[in-house]
């Protein structure tokens, strides 16, 4: 990473960068794979199951220290320069909501017959593409089979 930086001249023209979690990892020298701290903004404890959906705000990182919370690389780019894709990330949110659903309920139902090509597994495990998700957001019908807390859930995304 650091060769194709040098490469495309980053230094002198300090571009903004767009890409997912893991290069972002790769770009600020964070260990990869499983970790107990892979966010590159906060001290997140992927290990810390019980405080997953409890513990609303995870300490800011301060610094990214070798040899410290997973920082085994010098960070190559600064943080401030690095955007999060949008529709990765609604694409992630998509599919925990539908891995969710009630598979017995009406709103999971109608996801199969909205996309009679997509097959059930992939439904299942909530793998949609961006051409079918936006159709759902302005979908009244939708909504209407979703139980209240599915709503909400669904409203939030």
């Amino acid at each position: 990473m650091k060769i194709l930086l040098e490469k495309i001249q980053y230094d002198k023209y300090c571009w903004t960068i767009c890409c997912d979690l893991k290069v972002i990892a790769l770009l600020m020298g964070l260990q990869l794979g499983y970790t107990k701290f892979c966010c590159f903004l906060c001290e997140w404890d992927c290990m810390d199951k019980k405080n997953h959906y409890i513990k609303k705000e995870w300490p800011k990182r301060e610094s990214l220290m070798l040899g410290q919370k997973n920082v085994v690389h010098p960070s190559l780019v600064n943080s401030y320069m690095i955007i999060l894709p949008s529709l990765h990330i609604k694409l992630g949110l998509f599919k925990n909501f539908v891995k969710a659903l009630d598979k017995n309920g009406t709103g999971f139902y109608y996801l199969k017959e909205k996309f009679p090509c997509v097959s059930d597994s992939k439904i299942k495990e909530g793998i949609f593409v961006g051409a079918q998700i936006r159709p759902l957001t302005g979908d009244g019908k939708f909504e209407e089979l979703l139980s209240q807390i599915e709503k909400s859930a669904c409203n939030s995304i």
